[in-house]
């Protein structure tokens, strides 16, 4: 396995577990449709998504507020931009 495999799957991981059991479903999606075609640096900007508290960035999804300018990324517009669809 590259490096750059097992870095995707540890932040999967990380993604899908934070705790926070409505945003690691909309994360498990959102992993599960992008993850595995990001470089070197989109993998940066989603580790520092991660990194962000958990609240701020579910507020930010249901759009009751926005990212600081210096926390916007591609990844993170692309997460925000995303829409969860509900299982059947």
């Amino acid at each position: 396995m590259s490096d750059i495999e097992t870095r995707r799957r540890k932040l999967k991981f990380r993604s899908d577990r934070r705790g926070f059991r409505e945003l690691d479903l909309y994360m498990q999606q959102f992993t599960d449709a992008h993850l595995a075609g990001f470089d070197g640096r989109q993998l940066d900007e989603f580790e520092a998504v991660l990194d962000i508290p958990d609240q701020f960035v579910f507020d930010w999804i249901m759009e009751r507020g926005e990212p600081a300018a210096e926390q916007r990324s591609e990844v993170l517009d692309l997460l925000l931009s995303f829409r969860y669809v509900a299982p059947r």
